[in-house]
């Protein structure tokens, strides 16, 4: 018994005729005959029998057939799991930080990805100890941190320990994000001091692990002001931005298009200590693959372009 001979005898039964059956198998009507023979040789039992109407199965045939059947469905479906794929599959995670410049670079990374097979894609937006943590624990093999200088030697501590390699992708200065209507959004230089009576929007889960929440804010020049709002996604800072003339928030450096989208600019403070960097990490033992340098490509063309147009 072979799994051909099985193919051959549901083909019978699905057709009630021999001579039906070898037209639709591409073989002689005496060769599907000699096959059946031997698989009911094989198997001990007589599989059909003829009627009036055609050939039909017996009752042990039509049980082995049954069987049959699902044999050939699980041969099919194991076939179908390993057998290499035709098509190309997606597989792309990766957690970055709050970015409009990151975000920007991934819809053009998106817009130029052909997905005609299986695509699993996975953006996470977050702090750089949970974007460790994704990589540590939670299978993704990319991931975008951000910290200010100051706290460099922590990070790259801690990526050593966790064995990662690790690029910076940008070195920038924090600039005051706000909306066209805001009374400073014409001024030529702004102060620290200028900012203190505005409401300052944050990202709330932002994490230095060596710093108490207390130290943290302490050391922070970044929270100017005696009005706060926290935010956990860039959907509603540019809400709140747009809509509330009098809030501002420190950012790294965003596109033109989505100043001209959401009614914002950006202008510089002069400030200590406001150098920040993102930075690619991923483990040692993962090597980078096409995907993931086309966003890479992507990010760093973006990153150009908005450079230009800043020093334009």
């Amino acid at each position: 018994m072979n799994i051909t001979h099985l193919k051959y005898a549901i083909e019978v039964e699905k057709t009630g005729s021999i001579t039906k059956a070898a037209e639709h198998l591409y073989m002689g009507q005496p060769n599907l005959s000699k096959s059946i023979k031997e698989l009911e040789a094989s198997i001990g039992i007589t599989l059909f029998k003829r009627t009036a109407k055609g050939i039909i199965p017996t009752k042990k045939g039509a049980e082995f057939l049954s069987y049959a059947k699902n044999v050939l469905m699980q041969i099919d479906a194991l076939e179908s799991y390993y057998k290499p794929s035709s098509t190309k599959k997606i597989d792309f995670r990766i957690s970055v930080p709050r970015a409009s410049y990151i975000t920007y670079a991934f819809t053009h990374f998106i817009n130029d990805l052909e997905m005609k097979g299986t695509a699993t894609i996975d953006f996470k937006e977050t702090n750089s100890m949970e974007a460790i943590e994704n990589i540590l624990e939670n299978g993704f093999n990319l991931g975008i941190i951000r910290y200010a200088t100051q706290y460099e030697k922590y990070f790259l501590h801690l990526l050593n320990e966790k064995e990662f390699k690790y690029e910076t992708l940008w070195t920038f200065e924090y600039l005051v994000l706000m909306s066209k209507e805001h009374p400073l959004a014409y001024s030529e230089n702004i102060t620290l001091q200028d900012l203190e009576d505005y409401i300052e929007v944050i990202h709330g889960d932002l994490v230095v692990p060596t710093l108490s929440s207390i130290e943290i804010k302490k050391s922070n020049w970044a929270e100017t002001s005696s009005k706060q709002i926290y935010v956990y996604e860039r959907g509603s800072q540019f809400d709140l931005l747009s809509e509330v003339p009098t809030s501002y928030m420190w950012v790294s450096p965003v596109p033109s298009i989505l100043l001209e989208r959401y009614g914002l600019v950006q202008r510089k403070c002069e400030v200590n200590d406001n150098v920040n960097k993102d930075v690619l990490i991923y483990p040692k033992r993962y090597r980078l693959n096409g995907l993931d340098r086309q966003f890479i490509n992507q990010l760093e063309r973006i990153k150009e372009e908005m450079i230009h147009g800043i020093k334009g």
